[in-house]
C-alpha cells in the first residue's frame, strides 16, 4: 500500500475553519508494529476536531503541520503491522486514532491495535464512527465522577445532561437511564420530542427563564450534572444540587479550573470536577456492545462526502447537530 496515494483533507495553519480545510493527495500511511492499516469508511468529527484547528489547544496540538484532522473511524482491516495479533486484513473495526497525528478525513488511515475494537454486523461503520470520542466521554463521566451502575444496581441517582441533543448529551442521557437514574436533559424546543425518545424524564427549554435557571420541574436536586455546554456559571448550578451533587464539567475552562480548586480547598460537599477523557479499550469495546444489542443508538446528524467535508466542519462549528456528524470516504 506505501506506494499508493489517497485522497485527504488536511489543513496547514491554525484559524480560517473551513476555509482553510484543503484536498490533497498524499502518500497512504505504513502501520508501525503495533498498529493497523484501515480503509476508512466513516468518520465522525467531533467540537474538539475544530477547537485544535482554532488553536485551544496550542502548542501541543497539531503536533505538526500540515494535518489531517479527526479521529474517530469506522472501516476495514487492510494491512496489520508486525507485532499486531487481534486483526487480520478483512476484519471490520471501529477505532480512535491518535489524537497527535489525527488522520481520519482520508480514505486510509492508521490506528493503534489498543484502542481497535472488532465492528459486528449489526453496527455500522457510521454508527461506530459516531460512538467513539462522543460516547467514551458520556460513559466515564456517568460511571466514574457519577457512580452510576450502567446494570441498574445501586442507588437511585438523579441526573442532569446540558445539551442533551448533541454528540455527548444524546449518548449521557441513554447511559444514565441503564442505571438506576431520573435524568432531566436542556436542549431547544424543536429536540423536545427527541431528547424524550432518548429516555429523558424531564425536559428543559434552555431558552426559558426556568430552563436557564437549570430548575428541575418536578423540585429534583441533581446528583450529579454532565455538562456538555458552556458558559453556565457555577452560581446557577449550586442551588440545583444535592447535598454531595457534582457538576462534572466536560469542557472545563479557566474559570472551571478556579472553581474546582476552591472548592477542593473549602472541602465544599458540592464539588466541580473537570473530565479529562481517558480512552480504554473495555470502554470502547462495552459501547459498540450496547450498540450491536440496541441498548444504545448513535444519532447521526447528517452524512456528507469525503470531497464536500468543508460543509461537515462547518455543520460542527455551527453548534446546533442533533446527534452526530458523519464524513465517508
Amino acid at each position: 500500500m506505501a506506494a499508493k496515494v489517497m485522497h485527504a483533507v488536511q489543513y496547514d495553519s491554525y484559524g480560517v475553519g473551513a476555509a482553510g480545510l484543503k484536498h490533497v493527495e498524499v502518500p497512504v500511511p505504513t502501520p508501525n508494529k503495533n498498529e493497523v492499516l484501515l480503509k476508512v469508511e466513516a468518520t465522525s468529527i467531533n467540537p474538539v476536531d475544530w477547537k485544535i484547528q482554532k488553536g485551544m489547544l496550542r502548542p501541543l496540538l497539531p503536533s505538526k503541520f500540515p494535518f489531517i484532522p479527526t479521529t474517530d473511524v469506522g472501516g476495514e482491516v487492510v494491512e496489520v503491522g508486525a507485532n499486531v495479533k487481534s486483526f487480520k486484513a478483512g476484519d471490520k473495526v471501529v477505532a480512535m486514532l491518535n489524537t497527535l497525528n489525527g488522520g481520519g478525513l482520508a480514505e486510509y488511515a492508521v490506528a493503534k491495535e489498543s484502542l481497535t475494537v472488532t465492528r459486528p454486523a449489526e453496527v455500522s461503520a457510521a454508527e461506530g464512527a459516531g460512538v467513539l470520542i462522543a460516547g467514551l466521554t458520556a460513559l466515564q463521566a456517568l460511571v466514574n465522577p457519577a457512580e452510576v451502575k450502567l446494570d441498574g444496581t445501586g442507588p437511585r441517582k438523579k441526573i442532569l445532561v446540558t445539551a442533551a441533543s448533541g454528540g455527548v448529551g444524546h449518548y449521557a442521557v441513554q447511559l444514565a437511564k441503564l442505571g438506576n437514574t431520573h435524568v432531566t436533559a436542556t436542549c431547544g424546543a424543536r429536540n423536545f420530542d427527541f431528547v424524550k425518545s432518548l429516555g429523558a424524564d424531564e425536559v428543559l427549554d434552555y431558552k426559558t427563564p426556568e430552563g436557564a435557571a437549570l430548575k428541575s420541574p418536578s423540585g429534583q436536586k441533581y446528583d450529579a450534572v454532565i455538562h456538555c455546554t458552556t458558559g453556565i456559571p457555577w452560581s446557577t448550578f449550586e442551588p440545583n444540587l444535592s447535598a454531595n451533587g457534582k457538576v462534572i464539567d466536560l469542557t472545563p475552562g479557566a474559570s472551571a479550573m478556579w472553581t474546582f480548586a476552591v472548592k477542593k480547598l473549602t472541602f465544599s460537599k458540592k464539588q466541580l470536577v473537570p473530565l479529562l477523557l481517558i480512552p480504554k479499550k473495555e470502554n470502547l469495546e462495552l459501547l459498540v456492545r450496547l450498540v450491536k444489542e440496541g441498548q444504545l443508538k448513535t444519532v447521526i446528524d447528517s452524512k456528507h462526502p469525503l470531497s464536500k467535508a468543508e460543509d461537515a466542519w462547518s455543520r460542527s462549528i455551527d453548534g446546533h447537530a442533533t446527534g452526530k456528524i458523519i464524513v465517508e470516504p
